[in-house]
């Protein structure tokens, strides 16, 4: 049985500083310069309808109680990353686990791991949408067993270009819905405005074989048309799936097939 709250701690609001609201303020804000031609209205929305603003650090026990009666998500609170199965349990249960600290203002634009800006800021804003709230949900499960199977890397590949790094087509023009580009000022701009990145329709089974880089802004990213497309993807049956790639090569990152398409990047206004 996997013991998913030894791994929770308590929140401790009142120990941050005035400086780490100050700096909160600055990324938010920050961030929303960019916000209206580059990130989708889900996502604006969701701040709005969780209150997430730059005043201060948000409390998680507001931000759950929100989200519960909303659509039936909590935060909880983790000192760092946790192991895989731990986090792929707890998405399953429709609960998400959020780190505590704020970045350093030495590294203000890059970091390895995610802190509060990116999991707040990034992540909880499309918890508040039914559709992505249920998609997150299914994919805990669907990823817990692909942890067993063996297949971390094919369901962490998922996580990522979603989750994470996802583009989504919309009236407006391409927008990003992923958590690791909204809550970075550089890559927000640069997924959507940029020709230099490959954009490539979503396809569950090209996911599933194409590798990412943690260590630089991303060569390629996936597009869906809707999120309903993506919950629908993500219930395919990925133990087929898996089987049929067995023992196949991966696809390296930055590279487009013969016959994909490279969808368009936003025209800089």
């Amino acid at each position: 049985m996997i013991d998913v709250d030894s791994f929770l701690i308590k929140e401790s609001w009142d120990h941050y500083t005035q400086e780490e609201h100050n700096l909160w303020k600055y990324l938010y804000e920050r961030q929303l310069t960019i916000f209206e031609r580059c990130v989708c209205d889900e996502h604006i929305e969701g701040m709005k309808r969780l209150n997430i603003n730059p005043n201060h650090i948000p409390k998680f026990s507001e931000l759950s109680t929100i989200l519960k009666n909303s659509t039936g998500w909590d935060v909880v609170p983790v000192p760092g990353l946790v192991p895989d199965d731990i986090f792929f349990k707890l998405l399953s249960e429709r609960r998400f686990p959020s780190t505590c600290f704020l970045r350093d203002p030495d590294h203000i634009d890059y970091l390895q791991e995610p802190d509060i800006f990116h999991d707040v800021f990034g992540h909880l804003p499309l918890l508040i949408q039914p559709v992505f709230a249920n998609y997150m949900e299914y994919f805990g499960k669907k990823a817990l067993e692909a942890y067993h199977r063996g297949e971390l890397a094919r369901a962490s590949r998922l996580y990522w270009y979603t989750t994470e790094f996802g583009l989504i087509k919309t009236p407006k023009g391409l927008r990003t819905y992923g958590a690791g580009i909204v809550s970075s000022f550089k890559e927000t701009q640069y997924c959507v405005e940029d020709p230099t990145p490959i954009r490539i329709p979503f396809n569950l089974e090209r996911v599933f074989r194409t590798t990412y880089r943690i260590d630089d802004l991303q060569e390629n990213y996936f597009v869906i048309e809707s999120y309903d497309e993506l919950f629908e993807a993500t219930q395919q049956d990925h133990n087929t799936l898996f089987d049929k790639l067995k023992g196949g090569e991966d696809i390296p990152y930055g590279t487009l097939l013969e016959g994909e398409e490279n969808i368009q990047h936003n025209r800089l206004l």
